[in-house]
């Protein structure tokens, strides 16, 4: 495939040629970092591992250069953690045994400029390629801008397909900011019960990042736990491991609604619930 920039990659764990790899994908994740796809997208990723019909594939749109470091990195320049990073990227992709990871190899500014066309292009030759019966990408309400902008531009991509080319779903995966704070019956519950060997080698790769100084790997197992305890306050744990995702595909199937306007509405439940709850104690 040919993207905006000639740097990006396709890399395909298991040797397959370009097109097999992107045209068997049922689920597609689209990310800003290299980590977060691991970070977010643990149950998809266990879901098609191992099976014949189900298959997983990642996209990382930026470039990483920007990531903090520390440690062995201290002293790294922005295009040799970019180097560090991907090679990570394609480790955890052999790992997963994913069927193709993409790095698009966009910088940040770029993705954050909603005038740019390049990324938009780029994702929608991706959907065309992939056609996902469903898509995981960040939440709205995620703090980073960098993920917010890869949403936006998700969305974007999406809505330029004729509706026959959609995929089924659109998943708003948590990492900066838990949803937690949601309302229960807003919640989509990722099982992450499975397989958390593989969920551990998966974020252990990226080395950089947790010896760089950043513990991702023990925090997103701690988040998956805590969300598995803390989902149920009156019943004993059905799961060991849980994820929380906002259910975004209305952003796809009403072309009008906007993205700010559809999470303002999750707020303003989460608001409602919380003063009902107050107003009924006292």
């Amino acid at each position: 495939m040919k993207f905006s920039l000639n740097t990006a990659e396709v890399f395909i764990p298991d040797g397959a040629p370009e097109e097999q790899a992107l045209g068997r994908t049922t689920h597609l994740c689209i990310a800003a970092h290299q980590d977060d796809i691991e970070i977010m997208a643990a149950q998809p990723i266990v879901e098609c591992f191992q099976q014949a019909n189900a298959w997983f594939t990642g996209v990382v749109v930026t470039d990483g250069r920007g990531s903090p470091r520390d440690s062995l990195y201290k002293e790294y320049t922005d295009d040799e953690m970019r180097a560090v990073r991907f090679h990570e990227q394609r480790k955890a992709a052999y790992v997963g045994e994913f069927s193709a990871q993409v790095m698009l190899d966009i910088p940040s500014a770029i993705i954050k400029d909603a005038s740019r066309p390049d990324p938009v292009d780029d994702l929608v030759k991706l959907l065309r390629a992939t056609k996902p019966q469903s898509v995981y990408t960040h939440n709205f309400a995620d703090k980073h801008d960098t993920h917010v902008a890869v949403a936006s531009r998700v969305v974007e991509a999406i809505r330029r397909l004729e509706q026959a080319e959609r995929p089924e779903r659109l998943v708003g995966c948590e990492v900066w900011r838990s949803l937690d704070w949601m309302v229960d019956t807003d919640k989509v519950l990722m099982n992450t019960s499975d397989h958390e060997n593989l969920q551990f080698a998966l974020l252990g790769v990226f080395d950089s990042q947790i010896i760089g100084g950043k513990r991702y790997d023990l925090a997103s197992m701690g988040r998956r736990r805590a969300n598995a305890t803390y989902f149920e306050s009156h019943g004993v744990d059905l799961t060991t491991g849980l994820s929380y995702a906002m259910d975004m595909t209305p952003l796809i199937t009403d072309l009008k609604l906007e993205p700010a306007d559809f999470a303002r509405e999750y707020i303003q439940r989460f608001a409602q619930d919380v003063e009902l709850r107050i107003r009924r104690m006292n």
